[in-house]
């Protein structure tokens, strides 16, 4: 599994519903999508989000997509991004 971690300022202007179902239903439909978190830091100016890949090459060939979906709703929520990286998933574990 591979993962995109996407890092964001946010501030008085942010909005606090972000993201819509519409933004995180887009990202899910990218083939080779596996799952998207949104993080809202609690004592910082930060957000994130993390989406899962199947493989490198759907994480590879969703760059321009997620380019795009992340650019407009970033804009529209009044976030910064800041970074956004690609990292290959070592371990993985869910408690219930």
């Amino acid at each position: 599994m591979f993962a995109r971690i996407s890092t964001y300022k946010t501030g008085p202007d942010t909005r606090t519903d972000n993201p819509t179902d519409v933004v995180v239903n887009s990202v899910l439909e990218l083939p080779g999508c596996k799952g998207v978190y949104y993080l809202n830091g609690t004592e910082t100016d930060n957000a994130i989000s993390i989406t899962l890949w199947d493989t490198e090459d759907a994480m590879l060939a969703s760059r321009q997509a997620a380019t795009r979906i992340r650019e407009e709703s970033s804009q529209a929520d009044g976030t910064q991004i800041v970074s956004v990286e690609e990292f290959e998933v070592m371990a993985s574990s869910l408690k219930d």
